[in-house]
């Protein structure tokens, strides 16, 4: 896999999902507000998608949550989630500044670029170890430190090493520093297969 994320070529921004449970539907018409405050300044066109959950269906904790999803032009999908406390747990969260917070999160990731967001480095270099013995690469923004933990489980349980190499920004590459990562993957199968 290879790609960037340049916000020259941004596709319009898709908030996949707001959603507020057992709490007033004005929640989410205020995490929204505030989240476009941010945003706006950036992308004139976003699109959001609501749901809000009263009744039965809605469970029995009240909250609410903010899932911001960015598509570059070439099909890379970068995210951002955040949601409020349970009750009783911790501080409570105002909509205004979950909102917010989230923007900025999606934001920084935009920056951080790659082709996966740091919250699933770890799962496309899990896929990149179980695929065949052959080279896989993939193009990443800076490292997360679960990420690095993450490489440290690989070598001690696949005994297998990655091949990093450090991606300066520059003219090709806009954002953060990024990060191509490549290894030869162990060719797992699954042995409960049936062979026909």
């Amino acid at each position: 896999m290879k790609g960037d994320v340049r916000p020259s070529r941004m596709a319009p921004l898709t908030v996949d999902c707001r959603y507020s449970v057992r709490v007033s539907p004005q929640m989410a018409n205020r995490i929204v507000d505030s989240a476009r405050s941010i945003l706006n300044k950036f992308i004139p066109d976003i699109y959001i998608y609501t749901d809000h959950m009263k009744g039965v269906s809605s469970g029995k904790s009240p909250g609410f949550g903010l899932s911001l999803v960015a598509e570059t032009t070439n099909g890379t999908f970068l995210s951002a989630e955040l949601a409020s406390n349970p009750q009783g747990q911790g501080a409570a969260v105002l909509p205004e500044d979950l909102g917010r917070n989230c923007a900025k999160l999606l934001l920084e990731e935009i920056y951080r670029g790659g082709c996966v967001d740091s919250t699933n480095q770890s799962l496309a270099l899990l896929l990149m170890t179980l695929g065949q013995q052959d080279v896989s690469k993939v193009l990443l923004g800076p490292l997360s430190p679960y990420t690095i933990e993450f490489l440290r489980h690989l070598k001690s349980f696949f005994q297998i090493m990655f091949k990093i190499e450090t991606k300066p920004c520059g003219e090709e590459l806009k954002g953060g520093d990024k990060v191509l990562m490549a290894c030869v993957g162990v060719g797992f199968s699954n042995l409960s297969k049936t062979l026909k």
